[in-house]
């Protein structure tokens, strides 16, 4: 594969552009509001392909089916309103047996929280019942091996969340609406709205979701795990991947339709919480343990503790080893049992006299705390199992992504062989429900027709033509288009193991054979051996100011030796010392794999932090974009990463890419806020300061573009954002479109650009095969028909060529279109925005603008530490600004 490896950034030394266009208040300006458009049309040119889809159609014969809906409340006997779903399942799932002649033997579907719905009503509008569970489904009684807190076993201190000590809970049903199945064939037919359909669908997705529950499946939104053997990978650290399947109904064109892919999500190895520890952390001994590291890792996992079988869910850690830790326990008094007497124990102790079990792995071990924040229940670790079918909510490390990749793709033959078995063994026909909504399935994948749009031609060096080959080009033979001049940079590197001169001289020699004249860099400087023991900020300092003390002006340019490879803790540091604080461009590379493909890869690289351009396509370079040759026209790419899911505390990266040199489409810069964690919409695009200035990611964008496009403002917007979901397009058009035009407003303009806004999605399960071939469906094959959004105007493309596994296309939905482009047009330009990527000799899955908007995202967030600072109650800092000198480089290149 010949995509530039990730190891690097940088900046280059442009300044950043004037502020030359004068300012206006504009706090009070009304906006208008937008709506999503519908499907003008469909694409004509490129040539026709079949496929299958994993679409399978789906028929409704009782269109006079009525769901209804009614609300749920289970209560315990001490009022308290039971909220755990596994729970309330089990005490519908008792109702239902208990009484099912009085609910008029209807078959329940239930969402686990605090609804449930059935085919046709209830014999009354509002019920109430008493439901009795047996002891295997609430703590045993009389049980006293949980040390809880003032020596009171947990059933006796009445603590209202311990446990449900009770066996009777009552549940309250009451009528809430109706959902009448027919809105699903109305809103095909243009009779009733879209919206009007939604509730139905999502009544046929939880009938999916409780037969998963039925089966004791692990739930993760519509995909469903059930944890066989033979769907486990391992990718080590205790951790491994279980294989499910996703399951949803959706409406397309062709009408309604199940979706069937293979998922993958990644859970904890089951098993001893020691062992678990052990390997996650690649330790031998207790010892060595990271605790701090281990309580993130373990907070709210389940496990049995297995002297009494019983279930918890972990709060953390003890502050004292098992065999110091002390806990005060009731016990009574002597002879008299109608006394107590309280007593101090150490956790040790008690499982020693009270139930004979002296502990050994675990004596000076902390125990885990089960328990809540006032009132801790300590067991100690070797007493501690981790249940099955558990969420890991971390992010992969480098390797165990690796190993999971490597473990799971599937070529499309076999992932075809795959859903075709499970679809034929789903048993879709024995649901009482869907049997009682007359919903019937195919077994076949829906044929479709597609379209292979023509390669886009690239421009290379002394004018050359390059035709890329099934989504692929290289340089060899070539030279870049336009190489940048290296005449003065230097070289650092932190690597033991790596001779930095046989480095350089190979990436001359390299950049000579690309056209790029490389001088010899003006000094090497390697690290001193004492302080690789320091950490990673000292080091980079320790570096830094050896480096400076070397050079006689600033460099253009700084080739960094990593230690190890890119995800190494000196990345960031260093990266952040270049960008923001001596506004230097930089290049990192491994130590690791110096070859003559991978130098040119980070020659691409270095060749577009430093202002230069290493192709164009052939329309770009001629200057013949259709509608884009003769309006100024700026490109965004939008994307907003978050944490994993187990970091809620650390803050969102927003980046936004934009365009510049009109009539370019190649060249971009970026502008990257950190905002409130897990949020979405971007709320730093226009951001007014208390003096009346703006301050926003698109004010910086505008002039910079105003700069470099000899003073012409866009009149012209196309905006590709990435990350949103269906239900948030309407925030997209309404909040940040109408941001973007308070910040144009705000430089003095009075009239409004034009927009095109398009979302992009991967994040779905609509695969392409091609009908008459093994292999993944070519380069350029695009879908607007029949398996596409019913009414909006959106269609899938596979740009790049699928070399691993299954392609996926990306899913691109077309919110607003003012500029006015033909299907084809628009299919066309996203096409042709794959092949601009400067950083890869490959066509991108995704437009460059979103690809570039990630990269730069991922790489400011390295900048702060997020693990150390969401252990601390500070407040997180702001990511800091690029100096002046980097600003407008491809630094996320």
């Amino acid at each position: 594969m010949v995509t530039i490896p990730d190891f690097e950034e940088a900046v280059e030394a442009p300044v950043s552009p004037p502020d030359v266009l004068p300012t206006m208040e504009t706090e009070q300006i009304a906006l208008p509001t937008s709506s999503i458009i519908s499907r003008p049309g469909v694409g004509t040119t490129g040539k026709h392909i079949p496929l299958l889809t994993n679409l399978f159609k789906v028929a409704a014969e009782a269109r006079d089916a009525i769901f209804f809906q009614y609300s749920v409340t289970i209560t315990s006997e001490d009022k308290r309103v039971v909220e755990s779903k596994g729970f309330g399942r089990k005490v519908i799932d008792r109702l239902h047996q208990t009484y099912s002649s009085e609910l008029g033997g209807k078959s329940f579907v239930y969402d686990g929280e605090r609804t449930l719905y059935t085919v046709g009503p209830l014999p009354d509008n509002k019920f109430e019942f008493k439901v009795l569970l047996e002891e295997t489904f609430s703590f045993p009684k009389g049980s006293t091996e949980r040390p809880g807190v003032n020596g009171t076993p947990c059933e006796e201190n009445k603590r209202t969340k311990c446990s449900f000590q009770s066996k009777a809970f009552t549940v309250e049903i009451s009528f809430a609406a109706k959902i009448p199945l027919q809105s699903i064939a109305l809103s095909l037919k243009g009779i009733e709205s879209y919206a009007n359909s939604q509730d139905a669908l999502r009544v046929l997705n939880i009938i999916l979701r409780q037969r998963a529950a039925n089966r004791g499946c692990l739930l993760v939104r519509q995909s469903f795990f059930h944890g066989d053997s033979r769907d486990i990978i391992d990718v080590g650290g205790g951790v491994t991947g279980v294989r499910g399947f996703h399951s949803s109904f959706r409406l397309t064109q062709g009408g309604l339709s199940l979706n069937k892919d293979v998922a993958t999500t990644m859970i904890v190895k089951p098993g001893p919480v020691i062992d678990f520890l052990l390997t996650h952390q690649n330790v031998r001994e207790t010892r060595h343990i990271n605790w701090a590291k281990a309580k993130r890792i373990l907070k709210n996992l389940r496990v049995r503790a297995t002297h009494r079988n019983q279930e918890f869910k972990i709060a953390g850690f003890s502050e004292k080893p098992c065999i110091q830790q002390l806990f005060s326990m009731k016990i009574k008094n002597g002879e008299d049992n109608n006394t107590e007497q309280t007593v101090d124990l150490t956790v040790y102790d008690y499982f020693a006299k009270h139930h004979d079990i002296e502990l050994t792995s675990s004596t000076y071990l902390p125990c885990l705390d089960v328990g809540k924040p006032n009132r801790p229940i300590f067991l100690p670790l070797e007493l501690c199992t981790l249940v099955p079918l558990q969420r890991y909510r971390k992010a992969l490390s480098p390797v165990q992504k690796a190993s999971l990749v490597e473990q799971s793709r599937q070529k499309p033959q076999e992932r075809i062989k795959i859903l075709t078995n499970a679809i034929g063994n789903s048993c879709y026909e024995d649901d009482t429900v869907l049997a009682a909504c007359g919903i019937s399935i195919d077994k076949q994948f829906t044929p479709v027709d597609g379209r292979v749009l023509e390669t886009p031609k690239l421009k290379v060096g002394k004018n050359e033509d390059c035709f890329p080959n099934n989504g692929r080009w290289n340089f060899k033979k070539k030279t870049l288009l336009e190489p940048s001049h290296i005449d003065y940079w230097a070289v650092v590197n932190f690597s033991a193991i790596c001779d930095t001169s046989f480095i350089t001289r190979e990436l001359i020699k390299c950049g000579m054979s690309k056209g790029m004249n490389i001088e010899r860099p003006y000094t090497l400087i390697e690290e001193e051996a004492q302080t690789r023991k320091l950490n990673p900020v000292a080091r980079v300092e320790k570096m830094f100011d050896l480096l400076i003390s070397k050079l006689t002006r600033e460099p253009k340019l700084i080739l960094c030796v990593l230690p190890e490879r890119k995800n190494c803790d000196i990345y960031g540091p260093w990266k952040r010392k270049c960008l923001c604080e001596a506004g230097v461009v930089t290049q990192c590379i491994s130590p690791l794999k110096i070859t003559d493909q991978y130098l040119t890869n980070v020659l691409l690289k270095i060749n577009s932090k430093l202002g230069g351009i290493n192709s164009l396509l052939a329309i770009e370079h001629s200057g013949h974009l259709p509608l884009i040759k003769d309006t100024p026209t700026m490109i965004l790419g939008m994307d907003v990463s978050h944490g994993s899911p187990g970091q809620s505390d650390i803050p969102s990266i927003a980046a936004v890419v934009g365009s510049r040199c009109w009539p370019l489409i190649s060249r971009y810069r970026a502008s990257v806020r950190s905002q409130s964690p897990k949020v979405e919409m971007i709320d730093a695009l226009y951001q007014p300061l208390n003096d009346g200035n703006d301050d926003g990611i698109i004010r910086e964008l505008l002039l910079d573009f105003y700069s470099s496009c000899n003073r012409r403002k866009p009149t012209q917007i196309i905006l590709f954002r990435d990350g949103v979901s269906e239900s948030q397009f309407n925030q997209v058009l309404n909040i940040e479109v109408n941001q973007i035009i308070k910040a144009y407003k705000h430089i003095g303009e009075d009239d409004v650009p034009k927009f095109t806004v398009i979302v992009a999605q991967k994040n779905h399960h609509t695969k392409m095969f091609q009908a008459n071939a093994l292999e993944n469906v070519p380069p350029g094959t695009v879908v607007d028909t029949k398996i596409v959004h019913p009414k909006n105007y959106d269609f899938y493309m596979c740009a790049h060529a699928g070399m691993i596994g299954t392609s996926r296309p990306v899913h691109y939905h077309v919110l607003l279109d003012e500029i006015g482009f033909s299907p084809d047009g628009l299919q066309n330009l996203i096409n042709s925005l794959s092949y601009v990527n400067q950083r890869s000799t490959t066509a991108t899955s995704i437009v460059a603008p979103i690809c570039y908007a990630h990269h730069a995202a991922a790489q400011m967030a390295q900048f702060l530490n997020f693990d150390d600072l969401s252990e601390s109650n500070i407040p997180i800092p702001e990511l800091p600004r690029l100096h002046k000198n980097v600003r407008t480089s491809m630094f996320f290149c």
